[in-house]
């Protein structure tokens, strides 16, 4: 849930649309990123954040309309810049490269802060919930098919359920962002993606479990 690489906006490659709606949309959203790591989501105000982007509160207002809307888009807007999939052909790297990509997401002292705050309000907000479950859903999508190609190699059981193991890669390092104040080291991500390999090439994740 990756992983959107700070910088979700100064992602080198990317390629944002041009003109001033564009513009406007990326100053907003950045702006809000700014007010959830500050405040969280509880301090967020559509009023406050057309003054730090710049842009008038009406055009605020009438694009987004809720904080729970704005925290939507950007989501969406994270999905769109996150880095693609690894594609090695080796199940053991696909899923090393995807688990480091979700450490130094958050690891990183602005977009940890970011998703901590995404994930408290998530807790207390349907609309919030809701945009970070499509978020994930997006970036389980989008790292699925290395198992399915692992699974056509031959390497893990036909039944084996792509979106688990994807999952089971970043749950360890969520898990230890959340819970203690260890730090989120390279040695880190190595141990859930070899967790989870095993797991999978030993059954855990079939379908018919």
């Amino acid at each position: 849930m990756s992983d959107a690489p700070d910088a979700a906006h100064e992602q080198p490659g990317t390629v944002r649309p041009g003109g001033r709606t564009a513009r406007v949309r990326a100053a907003v959203l950045r702006a809000a990123e700014d007010a959830l790591v500050e405040r969280g989501f509880a301090g967020l105000d559509l009023g406050d954040l057309a003054q730090r982007a710049e842009v008038g509160r009406t055009t605020v207002y009438r694009r987004w309309g809720s904080t729970t809307a704005l925290v939507a888009d950007l989501l969406a807007d994270m999905a769109e810049q996150s880095l693609p999939r690894s594609r090695s052909g080796s199940l053991t790297e696909d899923l090393r490269a995807n688990a480091h990509l979700v450490r130094r997401t958050l690891a990183d002292p602005r977009q940890g802060a970011l998703f901590r705050a995404v994930l408290l309000a998530a807790d207390g907000d349907r609309g919030t919930a809701e945009a970070l479950h499509r978020f994930y859903r997006r970036r389980v999508e989008e790292w699925a098919p290395c198992v399915t190609e692992a699974v056509e190699r031959g390497e893990l059981p036909p039944d084996t359920d792509p979106f688990e193991v994807i999952r089971a890669v970043s749950a360890p390092l969520y898990y230890r962002m959340l819970t203690t104040a260890e730090p989120l080291d390279e040695a880190c991500a190595d141990r859930a993606a070899a967790a989870a390999e095993a797991a999978a090439r030993a059954g855990a994740f079939r379908r018919t479990a």
